[in-house]
């Protein structure tokens, strides 16, 4: 397309029509929605590997080819972005030039992508903590070293379609100064980024540029100082991002932040105000450009996988309302590329459901029903959002309004006699798996628990190696709070007595143990230390270790 077309497609709106129509970026921006994360593939490294660190299997995805390339097309998705490690890629001072063949390569993924109809991103990802952090103290040579990278970057591509766009730089942060200098840094950064970028011509003049944040944080302090770089630099085809994983104490599971609720929501709410307030408002579109949640990547079940869900619903469903385009971080966790299937269907679906409008969740996605206690009607709160429930089914059995449960404003009971059929006879565990279906959204899940209560044992072991035997009997852990008997929390993290999910402690329903971690027993000191372990269904185990240099000891109380 001619570079005249483009600079009127691209061309700039005054502020008053701004707040009347949409501008063609942001218009670009939505046409973006949904995105994905090529992510740990091209900008993985092998430490190991001095001279190329690696290739983009280095961090365990398989090679990207053209077929992969359309089926991320296929599963729905309108945008890619595609993070690339340029550090060992490229010769030394003064020319640091690329490497031909991953530029080549580089080249190749993305044109793949044009291909296929998506809109693609591509940026300078880890070089941003591998060395570009290293500015205040290595000014020019780190200005001497970015610049090169994007003088070749945007030489190579400047006659690609301007539905290819460049990021400045992934996640941007800087040693051994406050504040207002990293600040200043990045505002730096970015702008010598979009001049230079201008300056090589071809559909550069005019093609899409994405500014992050300091940290890709959206505290308002860090939009508004990106917000200011934006005004300052007058330019009609900038986008702004941001990166969200949610609130880490829900994300990770720490401090007993459990359920998606109170600060958890508040923090989704901020997010999104603070980014509309300084760039959605004022005409300037905003990518998330990586989304997800921090304990993804510690173990299965961090968040509880209902209350994440229901973090994804509120939080898609929210962005898309304010026109903010979302792309999902994967790194391989969540789309199986050698299967090519979702590892987990109800994610997906719920993502592509959000993206339409309000889904409906339910309190929790467990229901218990406990062994040997009176028969009696389950009530389970809804969140309908709008929707109206129009089925329950177990499998190909449609439960029957009325008989085997009622709908009571947003109250949903499950009646005792309906229960009860499903744990006559059963072992303990989960002996049902209801399909909650509405006119609108994704269907909800509930997994039914016949549960009595666990039972841990004594067990021996090293701050190395420790487990403790544990009968769950259809019950789930929710955390662990660890103390010293003798007063005080235990553990990493002390300013709270429960911790994190995961990376200090992790259940294993399918061996029957509960797992206290080495980095747990790293920051725990000898002594006897109470273990209080909290259930889903609400029960609570106390347990006692006793530590003795590298040896363990395990009590049940």
């Amino acid at each position: 397309m001619a570079v005249s077309l483009l600079l009127s497609l691209f061309s700039p709106l005054s502020p008053a029509a701004a707040s009347e129509k949409e501008t063609p970026m942001q218009s670009y921006v939505s046409a973006m929605q949904p995105g994905w994360n090529l992510g740990n593939t091209l900008d993985a490294f092998n430490p190991n590997d001095p001279e190329t660190e690696g290739d983009e299997t280095a961090w365990g995805n398989p090679r990207v080819t053209k077929e992969f390339i359309k089926e991320i097309k296929k599963q729905g998705f309108k945008s890619i972005r595609i993070p690339i490690t340029w550090d060992k890629r490229m010769g030394g001072a003064p020319d640091y030039t690329i490497n031909p063949d991953w530029m080549n390569r580089v080249q190749q993924v993305v044109d793949w992508s044009l291909q296929e109809g998506l809109y693609v991103m591509i940026n300078v990802h880890h070089d941003a903590w591998k060395w570009l952090r290293t500015m205040p103290a290595n000014h020019d040579e780190v200005m001497a070293r970015y610049t090169a990278i994007w003088t070749q970057i945007a030489d190579r591509f400047k006659n690609h379609s301007n539905k290819l766009m460049f990021e400045s730089i992934n996640e941007p942060e800087f040693l051994n100064v406050d504040t207002t200098t990293q600040l200043a840094l990045i505002d730096e950064i970015n702008t010598t980024f979009v001049h230079l970028v201008r300056q090589t011509g071809g559909n550069n003049d005019v093609r899409p540029l994405v500014l992050p944040t300091l940290y890709c944080n959206a505290e308002k302090l860090r939009v508004d100082s990106l917000a200011n770089t934006i005004a300052k630099l007058n330019d009609p085809n900038l986008i702004a991002t941001v990166h969200y994983y949610g609130l880490w104490h829900f994300g990770v599971n720490i401090a007993n932040y459990t359920k998606f609720e109170g600060d958890a929501i508040k923090d989704v709410d901020t997010t999104i105000s603070n980014v509309y307030d300084a760039f959605v408002s004022k005409g300037i579109p905003v990518i998330v450009g990586e989304y997800g949640l921090l304990g993804w990547d510690a173990a299965d079940g961090v968040p509880q996988h209902g209350e994440m869900l229901k973090f994804i619903e509120y939080f898609t469903s929210k962005s898309v309302e304010n026109k903010i385009t979302l792309m999902l971080w994967d790194n391989g966790g969540r789309f199986d590329r050698r299967a090519l299937q979702w590892r987990d269907q109800e994610l997906y679906n719920l993502i592509m459901a959000s993206l339409k409008g309000r889904s409906s969740t339910g309190e929790s996605d467990l229901i218990f029903v406990r062994k040997d206690a009176p028969a009696q009607d389950t009530v389970m709160p809804l969140n309908l959002n709008g929707n109206v429930l129009t089925s329950i089914k177990n499998g190909d059995y449609e439960l029957i309004k009325g008989t085997d449960y009622v709908l009571n404003g947003e109250d949903l009971i499950f009646k005792a006699s309906f229960l009860a059929k499903l744990t006559e006879s059963a072992e303990l565990g989960e002996v049902a798996l209801l399909t909650t279906r509405f006119n609108n959204g994704a269907d909800w899940t509930f997994h039914v628990q016949y549960n009595d209560t666990p039972v841990l044992q004594n067990a021996e072991g090293t701050t190395g190696s420790f487990a403790i035997p544990t009968a769950f009997n259809g019950d789930r852990l929710a955390t662990m709070e660890a103390m010293y008997a003798a007063g005080g929390n235990a553990g990493p993290h002390n300013w709270t007595s429960f911790k994190e999910y995961g990376r200090n402690y992790l259940p294993s329903y399918a061996t029957n143990e509960i797992k206290l971690t080495s980095g747990f027993f790293k920051e725990v000191s000898d002594g006897e230390v109470i273990l209080k372990f909290h259930f889903w269904s609400g029960a609570i185990i106390e347990y006692k270790i006793t530590k003795n240099g590298t040896s363990i000891t395990g009590t049940a109380l």
